[in-house]
């Protein structure tokens, strides 16, 4: 008996910019990865993939979810993730998580098995790489590409450490915070900032005790804000237990309403707006930090040059940074 013949090699993916975003937008998962490893790694021709992908972007509805460790958030990801997709959702998933301290790449704990085996939703977990607040720096980049793919729904986790987890809010279009009844603090996380960039919160392990209580602490320190960033959202406050499955599809509801809430005020395309000027001043700000720092000798022997005159007390801080930016003709304007 004749054996079949063995399935023929994937074509292999195309080098130049222009190609890989074609197979990107065809929704191609080994294309899709390729090109968030070039995002990531910041490889040449990133800016040219970008940019041929950028029209095919807008699409995706983009959900920010933080919370503090061990709230439950990769578990709840998951369930939303398979609440979408009972109801034919394409959804990806952005989980970004701390640098591991000996490759620098991220750790992927359990989510190399959620849903590995649905081709309509892609999962990539990504390095911090130490950047304030856990966000990667190419955490947008990388939505983008998955926006161009076709996936419906970018589900963006983040570490949840530090007051700075706000910063996911300049790069989604909604974003949910989970807290625990066992979260002794949990409250006052929310009021160190949380609280002010929360668009639906979700008390996860609702099934343990104290949930209830936490949820109307909760709510009662919501009346003490406007909502949505003074838009006038009166932001949820919702029970799950990610694990046992309940209340999951009533807390993505509530996501749902707050973007109906938006379209209906025609506020999603104005928090898009600022969101894309957040990402332009970023961009320039990194450009004009690696104008100013290079990668050679000469601006690291400027840098310790004005701090020997600076620790001398010859020169201010102040105007140390000002000879810096000289060097790249920045206009003179005050510092501060």
């Amino acid at each position: 008996m004749t054996k079949p013949a063995p399935p023929a090699p994937p074509a292999p993916l195309p080098e130049d910019p222009a190609g890989l975003a074609a197979r990107v937008a065809a929704g191609e998962k080994r294309a899709i990865a390729r090109a968030i490893s070039r995002v990531e790694n910041r490889d040449a021709g990133t800016e040219a993939l970008l940019g041929a992908l950028f029209p095919r972007t807008g699409k995706a509805f983009r959900v920010g979810v933080t919370g503090a460790p061990g709230a439950g958030k990769s578990t709840l990801v998951n369930a939303i993730a398979g609440h979408l997709r009972a109801a034919k959702t394409r959804v990806a998933i952005v989980a970004v998580d701390p640098s591991s301290p000996f490759t620098g790449g991220a750790l992927l704990g359990d989510r190399v098995r959620m849903h590995a085996l649905d081709p309509e939703v892609f999962i990539r977990s990504m390095s911090s790489r130490g950047h304030l607040g856990g966000i990667a720096s190419a955490t947008d980049d990388a939505c983008d590409v998955l926006d161009a793919a076709g996936f419906e729904v970018v589900l963006v986790e983040t570490v949840g450490v530090g007051q700075s987890e706000v910063e996911i809010a300049a790069a989604t279009d909604a974003t949910l915070v989970v807290v625990t009844p066992e979260g002794g603090d949990s409250i006052q996380t929310l009021k160190a900032g949380l609280l002010e960039v929360a668009d639906v919160i979700v008390v996860n392990k609702a099934d343990r005790d104290g949930a209830r209580e936490l949820a109307g602490e909760i709510e009662h320190s919501l009346t003490l804000r406007t909502g949505g960033a003074g838009t006038g959202w009166a932001v949820p406050v919702m029970l799950a237990s990610a694990t046992a499955g309940t209340g999951v599809a009533e807390a993505w509801q509530a996501v749902l309403d707050y973007r109906k809430f938006l379209e209906d005020k025609d506020l999603l395309r104005s928090r898009r707006r600022k969101n894309l000027e957040h990402k332009i001043r970023r961009i320039v700000e990194s450009a004009l930090a690696r104008t100013l720092w290079g990668d050679g000798k000469e601006a690291d022997g400027r840098l310790r040059e004005a701090l020997g005159r600076a620790e001398s007390r010859a020169l201010s801080p102040h105007a140390a940074a000002r000879e810096l930016l000289a060097h790249i003709g920045a206009p003179s304007r005050p510092l501060q």
